[in-house]
C-alpha cells in the first residue's frame, strides 16, 4: 500500500512537471532568440520553461512579462509585455513564430527599422502596442489581416506615407491610437467599416482632406482627438449623433468654416476642445445645459454674438477659454462659479464690468477686451489694459527703446551687461501679469488637461546648458499648452532688434526612449509669423543647448507683441505626460533705428537668413472704440493694432 501511494505522489509530480515544461518547442527556441537580441537574459531565466505557473514573469504586473494558454496539451505563449525596458534594434523574425500570441507590447522603447509584413501572420491578436519607438517606414497593409484586434497602437514613431486601406477590416477594433506616427495624406474610406471604434487618438499628423462625415457613423465613440493636423472642415452635422462622446478634441483645421450646430445631445461631454477651427456663428445656448462638462476650449475662432445666458451656474465647469473670437456683449451675471478655477475671454469686443464674483477664480483673463477691469487687485493690470486699448494713455508713453525679460526666473544681469528683468510670478490657466515698472506684460491662456502633476507654467533645469557663457539664462523657462504672449510696454516707436532665447530642458537627449519626444510651436512678432513647426532640440542640435533667434520688427504704437502658439503639434507624453507646448528662456528687444515715414511703416516685422516667411491674411475687425484692432491669419491668430486701421492683407 505504502509502495502503491508512493508511486502513485511520483507520477503526479513527474505530470505537474511536465505540464510545466509542455511549450511548443518552437516557441520557446523563438521566445530564446528574442531574449537574447534585446538584452534581457538577465530577466527572463529560460533555464526553466517560459510556461512555468511559478516563475516570476507570469503575473499581470510583470515586466517583463510572458503569460501563456496551457489548455490543451501543449502550453502556447499568449502574451507578451517588455514595456520601456529600452530595447533596441529591429522587430525580429522570431517574434512571429509566436503564433498564439493574443496581447504584444513592445511600447515605449527605441526600437527601429520597419514593422516586418509578417506580423499579418498573428491572426489571433487582440490587443497591439507599439506605441514610442523609433519605427519607420511604411505602416504595413498586413496589420489587416489581424481581424480580431480590439486595440492597435502605433503612435509616437517616425513612420511615412498613408494609412493602409486594409486597416478598414479591422472591424473588432475599439481603440486606435496613431497619434504622432507620421503617416500622411486621406484618412481611408475604407475606416467607415471601423463601427466599434471608441477611442481614436489621431493628433499631430500629416492628414489630409476632409474631416470624414462618416466618423458619425461611429456612435460607440468615447474618446476623439484630432488636433495639430491638415485636415479641413467643416465639422460635420453627422457627428450630432456621437452622443456617448465624453472627451472630444479638434483643431487646427483648414478650408472651409465649421459652426456648432453638430452640438446637440452630448451631455456625456467632460472635455471639449475645438480651438483653431474656423468657427462662425453664435455659441448655442444648449452647451450650457452639458452638466458633465468641465472643459471647454473654444479659442481662435471667429465666433460672434453674446456669450449665451445659459452659461450663468454653469456648475460643472472648471476651465472656459474663449479668447481670440468677435464675442460681443456683457459677461453674464453668475458666470464665474466657484467651481470654475480659470476664464480667459481676452481679444473679443466684450465690454460691461466683471461679474462681481470675479474674486472667487484663481485665473482670468480679460485682456484685449473693453471690459472694465479696475476691480481686479493688481491695478497695475487694469493700467495695462487701458493703455492697449487706448481708454488712457500709457505711462511715459514711448519713453522706452528696450525691454528684457528672464521668462519664467528671477532677475539676473548678463556677461554684456543686460539686465533681464524678473518673471517669476506665478501664472495660472488663464493669467496676466504686469513687470512692476510696466515696461512688459505677460499672459497666458491653456491648461495642461492630462498633467497628473497639476498645473505648471515654468520649466526648470540644474543642469549645464551649453553652446552659451550665460548658462544661468536657460535654466528656468516659461512653457504654455496653448498662448503665451508677451508685450513690450511704453516703447518709442522705430525698428527694433528681437533676441529670442531658447534652451529644450524639458526633453531628453537620451538614448532611451525618453528621448524620442518632439516639441513643435509658432512665433509670432506683431502678428506676423517668424517661426513654424519651430523645434528648440532639432535647431540648437540638442537639448540643454542655448539656441538664440535674432528678427527686426517695427513698433508704430508704442507696444510691442510676441506670441508662442501651440498649433497641435508635436508628442504629447514624452518622457512624461503633457510635455508639448511654447517654451521660451529670455527675451530682449531693443531700438536699432527710429520710426520711419508711416508710408512705409509697419508692413514687415520679422527675418532671420535663409528663411522665407509667408504673408499673414485674414480680415481686421473692430473690437472696440478705442483703437484696438486685430487681424486673423488663416489659423485664427491675432494681430494688434492700435494705430489707424488698415485694409486686410491679401
Amino acid at each position: 500500500m505504502e509502495l502503491l501511494s508512493f508511486t502513485l505522489l511520483i507520477l503526479g509530480l513527474f505530470q505537474l512537471v511536465s505540464a510545466q515544461q509542455n511549450t511548443d518547442p518552437n516557441e520557446v527556441a523563438a521566445l530564446r532568440t528574442l531574449i537574447n537580441y534585446w538584452n534581457l537574459g538577465s530577466k527572463i531565466n529560460l533555464t526553466i520553461d517560459p510556461c512555468n505557473q511559478n516563475a516570476s514573469w507570469t503575473s499581470e504586473d510583470s515586466n517583463p512579462r510572458v503569460a501563456c494558454d496551457c489548455s490543451s496539451n501543449i502550453c502556447h505563449i499568449t502574451h507578451l509585455k517588455i514595456y520601456a525596458l529600452d530595447i533596441k534594434g529591429e522587430i525580429p523574425k522570431e517574434l512571429f513564430e509566436l503564433k498564439e500570441l493574443m496581447d504584444l507590447n513592445l511600447g515605449q522603447n527605441v526600437l527601429n527599422g520597419s514593422i516586418p509584413a509578417e506580423i499579418g501572420q498573428l491572426s489571433k491578436m487582440q490587443y497591439l502596442s507599439l506605441g514610442i519607438n523609433n519605427l519607420t517606414g511604411a505602416v504595413p497593409p498586413e496589420l489587416g489581416n489581424l481581424t480580431q484586434l480590439n486595440s492597435l497602437s502605433f503612435s509616437s514613431n517616425n513612420f511615412f506615407g498613408p494609412l493602409p486601406k486594409e486597416l478598414g477590416n479591422l472591424t473588432s477594433l475599439q481603440q486606435l491610437y496613431i497619434d504622432s506616427s507620421g503617416v500622411s495624406g486621406a484618412i481611408p474610406e475604407e475606416f467607415a467599416n471601423l463601427k466599434s471604434l471608441q477611442i481614436l487618438w489621431a493628433s499631430d499628423n500629416r492628414l489630409t482632406g476632409k474631416l470624414p462625415e462618416y466618423f458619425g457613423t461611429f456612435t460607440e465613440f468615447r474618446d476623439m482627438r484630432l488636433q495639430g493636423t491638415s485636415l479641413e472642415g467643416p465639422i460635420p452635422s453627422s457627428f450630432s449623433a456621437l452622443t456617448k462622446l465624453e472627451d472630444l478634441r479638434i483643431g487646427d483645421l483648414r478650408g472651409e468654416a465649421s459652426s456648432l450646430d453638430f452640438l446637440d445631445s452630448q451631455t456625456s461631454l467632460s472635455t471639449l476642445s475645438l480651438r483653431n477651427c474656423r468657427l462662425s456663428g453664435q455659441i448655442p445656448e444648449r452647451i450650457g445645459k452639458f452638466t458633465n462638462l468641465k472643459y471647454l476650449d473654444l479659442s481662435f475662432n471667429k465666433l460672434t454674438g453674446q456669450i449665451p445666458t445659459s452659461f450663468r451656474g454653469f456648475s460643472s465647469l472648471q476651465f472656459l477659454y474663449l479668447g481670440n473670437n468677435s464675442l460681443s456683449g456683457e459677461l453674464p451675471e453668475d458666470m464665474i462659479t466657484p467651481e470654475l478655477i480659470a476664464l480667459d475671454v481676452s481679444f473679443n469686443p466684450l465690454s460691461g464690468n466683471l461679474p462681481t464674483q470675479f474674486a472667487k477664480t484663481k485665473s482670468i483673463n480679460v485682456v484685449g477686451t473693453s471690459i472694465n477691469a479696475n476691480g481686479l487687485q493688481d491695478n497695475k493690470v487694469s493700467g495695462m489694459l487701458n493703455c492697449i486699448q487706448g481708454k488712457t494713455k500709457c505711462k511715459n508713453k514711448g519713453s522706452s527703446t528696450s525691454f528684457s525679460i528672464k521668462c519664467g526666473g528671477t532677475a539676473q544681469k548678463s556677461a554684456s551687461g543686460i539686465e533681464f528683468d524678473d518673471d517669476s510670478e506665478a501664472l495660472g490657466a488663464a493669467a496676466l501679469y504686469t513687470s512692476r515698472d510696466e515696461q512688459w506684460a505677460v499672459s497666458n491662456a491653456g491648461n495642461f488637461i492630462s498633467n497628473p502633476k497639476g498645473n505648471r507654467y515654468v520649466a526648470m533645469t540644474d543642469s549645464q546648458i551649453t553652446d552659451t557663457l550665460e548658462s544661468e539664462l536657460y535654466k528656468t523657462s516659461r512653457i504654455s499648452p496653448s498662448s503665451l504672449r508677451y508685450y513690450g510696454l511704453d516703447l518709442k516707436n522705430g525698428k527694433y532688434s528681437v533676441e529670442l532665447h531658447f534652451a529644450e530642458i524639458e526633453m531628453e537627449d537620451s538614448s532611451s526612449w525618453k528621448g524620442l519626444g518632439r516639441r513643435l510651436f509658432d512665433v509670432y512678432i506683431q502678428g506676423e509669423k517668424v517661426l513654424e513647426d519651430f523645434n528648440i532640440q532639432k535647431e540648437a542640435g540638442g537639448s540643454k543647448k542655448a539656441l538664440v533667434k535674432t528678427f527686426e520688427a517695427n513698433v508704430t504704437n508704442t507696444i510691442m507683441e510676441i506670441h508662442f502658439f501651440w498649433a497641435g503639434k508635436g508628442t504629447c507624453c514624452i518622457p512624461y505626460q503633457s510635455t508639448y507646448g511654447p517654451l521660451v528662456s529670455a527675451i530682449h528687444a531693443s531700438q536699432v533705428s527710429e520710426a520711419a515715414d508711416a508710408s512705409s511703416s509697419g508692413k514687415r516685422v520679422g527675418r532671420i537668413a535663409g528663411i522665407v516667411i509667408g504673408a499673414v491674411a485674414g480680415v481686421v475687425i473692430l473690437s472696440s472704440v478705442f483703437y484696438l484692432w486685430w487681424k486673423k491669419d488663416p489659423q485664427g491668430h491675432m494681430r494688434i493694432f492700435t494705430d489707424s486701421p488698415r485694409k486686410p492683407l491679401k
